[in-house]
């Protein structure tokens, strides 16, 4: 099976800055993009950012981009968001995904994505 474990969350003032962490562990796979959602209390699971390995390609939702930068390591299927200037709306728990499968170009819809973390909880305080 496959595992994804995302780490750097906490709270923080408005204005600040976090970074996030994900890694895969478990039997081994290689995905073809890897990126963050975000769901709200009440809130649907949202989009924050994906990158799609074969170029190094990066989307960002409008909320957060020239906010939020995403990298990672595809040969580790690590990721991670830097977050900078954040806001209390980006209070959330942050969730790391992973597409499996080759070509997928709506990477901004969260049912392309095959394996999801559990999820790490950014607090945003005005």
């Amino acid at each position: 099976q496959v595992q994804l474990v995302e780490s750097g969350g906490g709270l923080v003032q408005a204005g600040g800055s976090l970074r996030l962490s994900c890694a895969a562990s478990g039997r081994p796979f290689s995905s073809y993009a890897m990126g963050w959602f975000r769901q709200a209390p009440g809130k649907e699971r949202d989009f924050v950012s994906t990158v799609s390995w074969r170029y190094r390609n990066t989307y960002y939702a409008d909320s957060v981009k020239g906010r939020f930068t995403i990298s990672g390591d595809n040969t580790r299927n690590t990721v991670y968001l830097q977050m900078s200037g954040l806001k209390p709306e980006d209070t959330a728990v942050y969730y790391c995904a992973a597409v499996s499968r080759p070509g997928v170009t709506q990477l901004d819809n969260k049912d392309e994505y095959d394996y999801w973390g559990q999820g790490t909880q950014v607090t945003v305080s005005s």
